[in-house]
């Protein structure tokens, strides 16, 4: 049984939000609406700008949202978010990395394309975002926090998923060390680990069957709804984890 959606707390009021890949039907645009219920005025980015614009328009029932196209493999366009959203409300206040590919190919096909694709959306793109807002976080005079979307595949094996789980296993170890580097200017950075959410885009790039294996392997036999990971997101970003850094937070009822 999915538990009933919880109401906003309040939990980001006054603060901005940055969310990466957020113009989707998943975890991106989940933790923003999630954010927006919490109190908080939001940027969306993704490389796809008519979906982009779309689900600005779809999140400003919420509150206050504004959008920019960001393609995390391109350093301009990552700079171009951080000063359109610091631009657009005069501050930052949360990274939320979310921008991620993932896909399946045994490593004995696997091309060297294939491989560098994965690594460099979602490991470089985390690591390019982070940097970008960790700079404007200390020209802010320091504080923040920056939430990172992992995967119990950085953890557990699974076949076919040789570059997702190395650059998921990669935003882990990201995690803890940037956390080091960010602590002097009193910024926390945390990741979460889901270990399957379901949504209409995962449907598409994954078998059926698989999808069945992987969710009887829940304790509560199924997937978690993307609204489920975001509430986590949201506790991470919040007052609440104010002395949570460097750590990745399993969500997740897989059990071996």
């Amino acid at each position: 049984m999915i538990p009933e959606y919880p109401r906003g707390r309040e939990l980001l009021a006054g603060k901005v939000v940055v969310v990466t890949a957020a113009a989707g039907t998943g975890i991106g645009s989940a933790v923003a609406r999630r954010c927006l219920e919490e109190g908080a005025s939001v940027v969306i980015s993704d490389q796809h700008e008519r979906r982009l614009g779309e689900k600005a328009e779809e999140l400003a029932e919420f509150g206050k949202v504004h959008a920019i196209p960001c393609d995390v493999t391109d350093e301009t366009h990552v700079q171009a978010l951080v000063d359109g959203a610091t631009g657009h409300f005069g501050r930052i206040d949360v990274l939320i990395n979310n921008a991620g590919l993932g896909g399946t190919r045994s490593i004995l096909d696997m091309t060297d394309e294939e491989w560098l694709r994965v690594l460099d959306v979602t490991l470089n793109g985390t690591f390019r975002c982070t940097r970008a807002v960790l700079r404007r976080f200390v020209a802010q005079g320091g504080g923040g926090v920056i939430v990172n979307n992992a995967s119990v595949i950085g953890w557990r094996a699974q076949a076919g998923q040789a570059h997702y789980a190395a650059a998921k296993a990669g935003v882990m170890a990201l995690t803890r060390c940037a956390a080091i580097d960010a602590a002097e200017h009193g910024v926390r950075i945390n990741a979460v680990a889901p270990s399957l959410a379901k949504h209409p885009f995962l449907a598409k790039v994954t078998s059926e069957e698989l999808l069945e294996s992987l969710e009887q392997r829940e304790a509560f036999g199924r997937a978690a709804e993307p609204w489920e990971i975001a509430t986590v997101m949201a506790f991470l970003a919040s007052d609440y984890a104010g002395y949570l850094t460097g750590e990745t937070i399993s969500v997740s009822s897989q059990h071996p």
